[in-house]
């Protein structure tokens, strides 16, 4: 996906959110934990954010991540590479439903890549499947190794971390919310 659309997208979404909420940019920052000048910043379209920050963003809006960039709409689903997380890809399998209040990635990471996440909110669960290489995931307060084929869940209120052991790894992130409530208009 070329940056200027993503940007615009991210940044059309972001102001529909908040004028459903009826939330001011202080409202907004406070309810996400990131600044009124970023929020301002990528509203604007000055501003990609980074994967942690969209996170942070989706969170405080009780949206679903997949509904900053993916269109329920089409038939094929982007595959989204961040501009300022150039080792990190997202291919979105099935995006966020209300019916099923679940959002499917493929997640492909490289060169040794770390990627921080803050908690999201109450009762996210995420679910794992390793389909290449080996990845280090950090929740429960430790690192857990997966292989090609490992899997594994954990809650996602809290704050957890993936990192590819070697070039490359791909997984499988599903994951559940648990209401249905999460905007997605």
């Amino acid at each position: 996906m070329n940056s200027k659309p993503f940007v615009a997208q991210i940044s059309q979404r972001l102001k529909t959110v908040r004028a459903l909420r009826g939330w001011s940019l202080d409202e907004a920052a406070k309810r996400t934990t990131v600044s009124k000048a970023m929020l301002g910043q990528i509203e604007r379209g000055e501003s990609s954010p980074t994967i942690g920050t969209l996170w942070k963003i989706a969170s405080g809006f009780e949206c679903s991540f997949s509904s900053f960039f993916s269109d329920p709409q089409e038939q094929k689903e982007p595959t989204v590479k961040f501009p300022n997380d150039p080792a990190m890809q997202i291919h979105t399998i099935f995006p966020y439903s209300s019916d099923t209040r679940m959002e499917m990635f493929e997640i492909t990471l490289c060169d040794n890549h770390e990627q921080q996440s803050s908690p999201h909110q109450i009762g996210v669960i995420e679910h794992v499947v390793v389909q290449h290489g080996t990845l280090e995931f950090y929740f429960d307060g430790s690192w857990h190794t997966l292989a090609v084929g490992d899997r594994t869940r954990f809650f996602a209120d809290q704050p957890h971390a993936y990192r590819v052991v070697g070039e490359k790894a791909v997984f499988h992130n599903i994951i559940i919310y648990p209401s249905s409530e999460y905007a997605t208009e």
